[in-house]
Parts: structure tokens; C-alpha cells; sequence
């Protein structure tokens, strides 16, 4: 592989820079979808959200009659990297940019990429992601949310669950079955949501560390218009697959270097009897493992970006970052703690708690990531039967 950008790249890289430099304080600190809106504030992330879209750096690979830019995902990448030198990042204000307008560019119709697109890359319109219920997580083809059509409208009864940033979504994109007596991966479709509509009810899920991010939404005869399916109706679980591919390709492998740099910067800062923990030999060897994880995960990340190049659909490689990723952070956040000794039991808020209580909330909200976007175990069935070609259990 050629690590090496072409001068256009480059040329790219220098005007963003440029432009970077003198806007960098509208940013945000990069905080990952789980992050307490009390760590920054919600009008201060909207902010800097508006701020990369005027100035042209929000959709780069997006077609430019929908207000991107036309450019390439190595263009994004170029951004990202850009981004992560300056300490931000593109703000989480929902999954519109991230998730639902790749799939609208590819599943949408004229009339729903000329409603939606434009106001996403702007936030005009946040969204939220109705996939999960109750009793429908890591098997999400069993989803019970029904939507009945009827006199030109879908009327929907049910709930969706782990529904993050619904009680800030003006819209949400949901699945619901729309044929009860079809196998369960048919008779799905795949619906926009004004959140405005009556019959919605948003209930908060309280984290263990405290935030506010979660929700649980209800439906009570809540009418769709029929011209808001994406695709085919019963034939939503194949845009859903576009969905998820994009989800599963959220930057883990740049989040996990930052993780490894930081945790790095804790030994340094740390000492016991005297001597920098940075400096003993078997924390230097767990860090160096650390580090030699996510430089894996990041060149896989590379793969990725390859396919994507090359117009090729978000491949297997989402799966093996995904999973990897979280178990890394997970083992990261441990040793962190590790290192604070009885310290690391001291939250937010107590004057002695060092990193401000950052790392023991990592560590709590550390199993979130394992689960969500398709638990472990789905990705682990994922990369053995169809990536290893081994037999189904």
C-alpha cells in the first residue's frame, strides 16, 4: 500500500489547515457518541457543527448538489487527521451525517435526498437511530415495532430502546415491520420520522455515570406519510445493512490511537515512591502492546479506506475494527485505573480526583461499545462465517 498523498491531496491538507488555524476556537474537544453533555455543551457542539459546514468541510465525499463537496473518502480522511491534530473532531450531534445521508445518497429517493440531505450536512436536522427494542437488540430482525399502511400513511405501535440523542432529534430514521407473517429478515421497512409527530413519547435512560444520552421512545398510532420509506416496502433490511456497514466504520482505529497517547501521558504523569510509572519496565510493556493493537486497527482502517476507493461497499473490515476496538478500550480504561490505584475510585466532581474522574467514567462507559453497533458475539459470527467461511453453530 502507498501511504504517500499526491499534490492535490496535499494542497487539500494545506487549505484545511489554513482554515483550521483560524476557527480552531469554535471547536469542541472530540468526545466519542457515549460523552456527558455536561463535558461540553450542547450549543457550544451545535456551534462548531455549523462552523465546518460553512465553511465547506462537513460531507466531502457527499455530491455537491446536496451541499457537499464532491471529494473523495481520502479527502475525509485528510479532514480526520486534520481534526485529530488540533484536539476535534466532527461534533456527534446525531447520526445524520455519520449514518442516514450515506444511506439516503444510495437508497434515497429525489425527493427525499433534496428534503434531508442539505439540512443534515447543515444541522437543520438532527436525527436519531430507531433500531433497538426491549426485546430486540443484538437479534435485530426480531423487531416487533409495527407500521400499518393505510389511507396513504404508515401508522406505527411500539418502542425503540438505546435510542441516542432522541430528545434532541427533530427527525428519526426507524425499522419496522410492515408484513407480521414473513420470515423475520422480510417484511421490514425502513421509515423517516418527524419526531414531531403526535403519539410520540421520549423516556430517559439515566447511564450509570450519569448522562443523559439514551432514551426510550414509544409509539402510540403514530403516522408516517408513505412517501417516507426508503426503499422498497418489506425490503427494508437491506437498507438497514447499508446502515449498520456505515456504523460499523465510525473512526475506532483514530479514537484508540488518541487512547494509547493519552494513557501513555497518565504513566508520565504518575509516579510511585519516587519514580515515574512511565518509566517501569511493565508498564511500558503493556502501554507498547496497547500501542501495537491500534496501530493494527488503524491500518485495517486503511484497508477499509481502500474499498471505499475503489467504490467498493464497506466490507468485513468494519466488523474486525469494531470488535477489536472495543475490546481494546476496554482493556485500556482497566489498566488506567490499574495505575491510579485507589484513586481511580474518586469521580467527577471530587477536588482529589485526578484527570477530573476522566478515566474511571471511560471505564464505565467502557462495555457500551461492546454491545452497541451489533454486540461482540454478532461480529465474531460475522468474520467466522463469512469472512473464514467456517460452518454456522
Amino acid at each position: 500500500m502507498d501511504f504517500n498523498y499526491s499534490s492535490d491531496d496535499e494542497a487539500f491538507r494545506a487549505e484545511f489547515r489554513e482554515w483550521l488555524e483560524h476557527n480552531h476556537q469554535y471547536s469542541v474537544p472530540a468526545l466519542g457518541p457515549l460523552a456527558d453533555e455536561e463535558e461540553v455543551s450542547w450549543e457550544a457542539t451545535l456551534s462548531w457543527h455549523r462552523k465546518l459546514f460553512e465553511g465547506g468541510w462537513l460531507g466531502i465525499s457527499w455530491p455537491r448538489e446536496y451541499s457537499g463537496r464532491g471529494g473523495t473518502f481520502l479527502h475525509e480522511t485528510i479532514c480526520d487527521q486534520e481534526l485529530e491534530r488540533f484536539g476535534t473532531g466532527i461534533p456527534f450531534t446525531g447520526p445524520g451525517i455519520w449514518l442516514l445521508g450515506p444511506t439516503l445518497i444510495h437508497w434515497g429517493t429525489p425527493a427525499q435526498k433534496q428534503r434531508h440531505l442539505r439540512h443534515i450536512l447543515a444541522g437543520e436536522e438532527l436525527w436519531c437511530q430507531g433500531y433497538s427494542e426491549p426485546n430486540a437488540g443484538s437479534d435485530l430482525a426480531a423487531l416487533q415495532t409495527r407500521a400499518i399502511e393505510t389511507d396513504g400513511y404508515f401508522v406505527v405501535n411500539g418502542s425503540k430502546i438505546w435510542t441516542s440523542l432522541a430528545h434532541h432529534a427533530h427527525w428519526m430514521f426507524l425499522l419496522a415491520r410492515t408484513d407480521s407473517d414473513a420470515p423475520k429478515h422480510k417484511g421490514i421497512s425502513y421509515l423517516l420520522l418527524d419526531m414531531k409527530t403526535p403519539g410520540i413519547t421520549i423516556s430517559p435512560l439515566i447511564q450509570m455515570t450519569g448522562a443523559r444520552h439514551f432514551n426510550q421512545v414509544f409509539f402510540d398510532d403514530v403516522r408516517i406519510p408513505a412517501e417516507n420509506i426508503v426503499g422498497q416496502m418489506n425490503q427494508g433490511w437491506q437498507v438497514a445493512l447499508t446502515t449498520l456497514a456505515f456504523e460499523r466504520s465510525n473512526g475506532q482505529e483514530r479514537i484508540m490511537t488518541n487512547r494509547v497517547r493519552e494513557l501513555a501521558q497518565l504513566a508520565m504523569r504518575l509516579s510511585r515512591k519516587g519514580r515515574r510509572l512511565a518509566d517501569d519496565p511493565q508498564v511500558r510493556q503493556t502501554i507498547g502492546q496497547f500501542a501495537a493493537e491500534a496501530a493494527a486497527i488503524r491500518y485495517t482502517g486503511f484497508r477499509q479506506l481502500t474499498r471505499q476507493l475503489k467504490g467498493l461497499p464497506p466490507g468485513p473490515e468494519g466488523s474486525a475494527i469494531k470488535l477489536s476496538a472495543s475490546e481494546l478500550g476496554l482493556r485500556i480504561a482497566s489498566f488506567a485505573l490499574e495505575l491510579l490505584g485507589p484513586f481511580a475510585q474518586l469521580e467527577r466532581g471530587d477536588r482529589y480526583a485526578p484527570e477530573h474522574g476522566l478515566w474511571t467514567r471511560r471505564m464505565l462507559e467502557a462495555r457500551g461499545p461492546m454491545i452497541y453497533s451489533g454486540a461482540n458475539e454478532i461480529q465474531r459470527n460475522i468474520l467466522g462465517e463469512r469472512v473464514l467461511g467456517l460452518p454456522k453453530g
